[in-house]
């Protein structure tokens, strides 16, 4: 397994090599939290920006989000409350995100008076406070052009996908020539403001649950709302038949919409 993960760090860094200096990983956790324990762990998400913000400044991560689960399917029947997503600009960087050293150091930073002691048990006790059921590991594989800036109040939609065997490449190929395109103009009508495509980052079986993501970002509710009545704005009758092909070459697994509670950038 060992010897499979380092070929596949190699493989990643040559399509980094490759495709320039642009790529972006992403780690998404999905997290519960017992009902007498929200507090605490509200509690907790404010220490952990401050040292998310620590892992910025000195470059172990560009970004970290924590959103707020309003609905959706649920993974494996888990009644999610909270999805953090954090940011990297390699593949080494997002593997070694979670190395309790680093973490621990960077709260030190961030927090002068705490000890190194005191930084350790505050990390672990947030462990008994919730339950970490999934974890993924993406690559970006394509985003709308556009600027938006991530800021708490935002709403998104995190849609998980499987491509159907054998249609991986005809998935992505849809997502990036069909849908991305689309997203594109609903940008440019206000109805949008900002898409991402996401892939697997890891090696995975056919069993996998899923093997993509999308993200879409908008700016309220109202903004939302109009651009789910505009699902199907402007679209030519040629664009319909094509977008109803790339369907064919995915299952879409489950969908959250969530609300962006911190952003660290």
């Amino acid at each position: 397994m060992k010897k499979q993960l380092i070929i596949w760090l190699i493989s990643v860094m040559a399509v980094v090599n490759v495709y320039g200096q642009n790529e972006q990983f992403l780690v998404l956790e999905f997290i519960k939290v017992e009902p007498n324990k929200v507090l605490d762990y509200l509690e907790y998400k404010e220490f952990l920006e401050k040292v998310y913000e620590q892992e910025k400044n000195d470059g172990h991560i560009s970004g970290w989000d924590f959103w707020s689960l309003q609905s959706g399917s649920d993974l494996e029947g888990e009644n999610f409350q909270y999805l953090t997503v954090t940011y990297y600009e390699d593949p080494v960087s997002m593997m070694n995100g979670n190395n309790m050293n680093q973490l621990i150091n960077s709260a030190v930073q961030a927090f002068p008076e705490m000890s190194a002691e005191q930084a350790k048990n505050k990390i672990a006790s947030s462990l008994e406070m919730r339950d970490l059921a999934v974890r993924s590991y993406m690559l970006e594989v394509a985003r709308t052009d556009d600027d938006f800036q991530y800021t708490p109040g935002i709403l998104a939609t995190f849609d998980l996908m499987k491509a159907v065997e054998g249609k991986f490449q005809e998935y992505e190929t849809a997502e990036e020539q069909i849908f991305l395109p689309l997203h594109q103009k609903k940008i440019s009508n206000d109805l949008m403001e900002d898409w991402r495509f996401l892939r697997t980052a890891l090696p995975t079986g056919s069993e996998a649950k899923s093997t993509h993501l999308t993200m879409n970002i908008y700016r309220d509710y109202i903004q939302f709302f109009n651009s789910m009545e505009f699902e199907d704005m402007e679209m030519t009758d040629k664009e319909q038949e094509a977008m109803l092909e790339g369907l064919k070459s995915r299952d879409q697994k489950w969908v959250y919409l969530a609300t962006l509670q911190s952003a660290v950038r």
